[in-house]
Order: C-alpha cells, then sequence, then structure tokens
C-alpha cells in the first residue's frame, strides 16, 4: 500500500506567493493521477524511483516525459495532466501548490515552462536544500501560516537557484524596472480610479509599449493583473472582516457594487457573499494531488 502525508495550507491571505496544499507520497507500482488540471502551479520533486509525466505543452500536445530521482516536474494552471508511477521502481515523490501574483516570475526564472517543465538541479547543494524546504513543509503542517510561508520562499529561491535551466536575462533589466515600478504603483493605487493609462504613465511609457512588456514578463495585460490584485485584495477582507459587500467593493476600486460583484465572479466563479460563505475562517477546501 501507498504511504501519504497530505495537507492543505490554512491560509489565502498571501497575495504574492501563497501556497494551497502540499503533501509526500511513497507510491505503489504504476500508481497514476489524471488526466486532470489545476487551478494553481504544481511542483513535485521525485525523491527517489522512476515514473511519467504526460502533459500538454504551449500549443495543446501531450508529450511523455520520463522522470528520474532528483528531477521535478512542473504542471501549470489549466494544464491537463496525467502523472504515472513505474511499475518496477515506483517513484516517491514530494509536491507543493502554489500560486501568487509573482509565481509565474519566480518559475521563469528557473527557466521553467510548459514547454520545458522539467526540473533539472544545475546545483546539487542547492538543490539538497530545496528538498529540505519542501520536506520540513510537509512534515511542519502545525506551525503558522506566517512559518510556513516563509519557508515556501526559501524553497522558491532554492528552486530558482538550483536549477540547470536558468535564462539570460542580460539586457531586461530596464524592462524588469518598469514593470517592479508599474507593480508597485498598482499597489498604492489599487484603491483608487486608475486605467492602464495611469499605470503606464507612472512608468514614463505609451500604453502599448508598457502594455507588451508588461504581459511577457508577467503572463497577464496589465489590466488583468489590476483586476487579479483587486480581488485578491477583496478575497482578503472577505474572509478577515465584517465588512459589508458593498464597503469591499470600494475598498478596493469598485463603487458600484454590481461592478464589483461581476469582476469577482469573473476570477472566482462565485458571487462575494457565497466565497466568504465558503471560506470563512476554519472552512478549508478540498484539493486534490
Amino acid at each position: 500500500m501507498s504511504e501519504v502525508i497530505f495537507s492543505v495550507f490554512p491560509s489565502e491571505n498571501f497575495i504574492d506567493l501563497g501556497l494551497y496544499q502540499f503533501g509526500w507520497e511513497q507510491c505503489d507500482p504504476s500508481h497514476s493521477f489524471g488526466p486532470a488540471a489545476r487551478n494553481h502551479y504544481l511542483f513535485h520533486l521525485c525523491l527517489s524511483g522512476t515514473g511519467t509525466l504526460i502533459a500538454e505543452n504551449s500549443q495543446g500536445i501531450s508529450v511523455t516525459y520520463q522522470i528520474k530521482s532528483g528531477q521535478g516536474f512542473m504542471l501549470f494552471p489549466h494544464q491537463i495532466s496525467t502523472y504515472i508511477a513505474d511499475h518496477e521502481i515506483p517513484w516517491e515523490y514530494a509536491w507543493m501548490e502554489f500560486d501568487g501574483l509573482r509565481a509565474k516570475e519566480a518559475i521563469d526564472l528557473a527557466g521553467i515552462s510548459r514547454d520545458q517543465p522539467i526540473y533539472k538541479a544545475r546545483y546539487k547543494d542547492i538543490a539538497e536544500t530545496m528538498k529540505s524546504e519542501m520536506l520540513y513543509i510537509v512534515n511542519h503542517k502545525e506551525e503558522s501560516s506566517f512559518h510556513l510561508i516563509g519557508h515556501l520562499h526559501l524553497f522558491i529561491d532554492s528552486f530558482i537557484r538550483s536549477s540547470t535551466s536558468i535564462p539570460n536575462r542580460q539586457g531586461n533589466s530596464l524592462r524588469d524596472f518598469y514593470v517592479k515600478e508599474a507593480i508597485s504603483y498598482i499597489e498604492q493605487n489599487f484603491q483608487n480610479n486608475i486605467s492602464v493609462e495611469d499605470i503606464a504613465a507612472s512608468c514614463g511609457l505609451n500604453r502599448s509599449y508598457f502594455g507588451k512588456i508588461f504581459h511577457e514578463n508577467m503572463g497577464k495585460s496589465p489590466q488583468e493583473f489590476l483586476i487579479s490584485y483587486r480581488m485578491s485584495k477583496a478575497a482578503e477582507l472577505l474572509k478577515l472582516t465584517k465588512l459589508s459587500i458593498a464597503d469591499i467593493g470600494n475598498a478596493v476600486g469598485y463603487p458600484n457594487q454590481l461592478h464589483f460583484s461581476r469582476a469577482f465572479k469573473n476570477v472566482y466563479s462565485i458571487s462575494p457573499r457565497q466565497w466568504r460563505n465558503e471560506n470563512g475562517v476554519g472552512v478549508l477546501p478540498d484539493f486534490n494531488r
């Protein structure tokens, strides 16, 4: 029989990088999961044994990868995938499901993509640190959410620094600067009536060029990012306060409650009131690996 440790993270109040679930499993021979798609990024690290990953690439074509001990694989939001333990030497792995406004940036820095989803360690000592951070989180689920998020950041740091495929970002420093300036502007002004033109102007760029470099760096348009940021803040207020829906909408830049509710439902697929009812303190969602 397979052995498994599985935990759901108890808080959704971390916008930049947040945990959703994590665990460890020694799989039975030929144990499989999928085909399935996730809503967030899901990283598996193979600790021993071998297995097979079948995942869609950026063109929607299923590609098969063989994974061995020391390697890992990243599953992307809404990507259909299946993974199968070897019949003779089934894998043991740890996993971490995470997301946030800076998740894509971290994964890009590691050189991981839908077309190159396999993690291979370039620096063994840093890879060992990454593995230790994953197992620490798995084995310390009773620690506070801030404590675990701290270790998630350490995991992300070692994940990036140990990767084989660290991309050459030379020449992109100015673009990175503009994107960071834009994010800083959004963080400080999301509650106000700001537009993409306002964000671009804060960086001294025209809207067209700004939109292009922002999308290339963040994987979404400035407008999509702004909405996502506002709705993340709204979800935090829904969970942590007793403010009315109208007051929360106004607090995140939507003075019209109908417009706020519509925007929230577009992101979370349910109304703000339903989300609050389902995600109150102590209510944990049900996740699958």
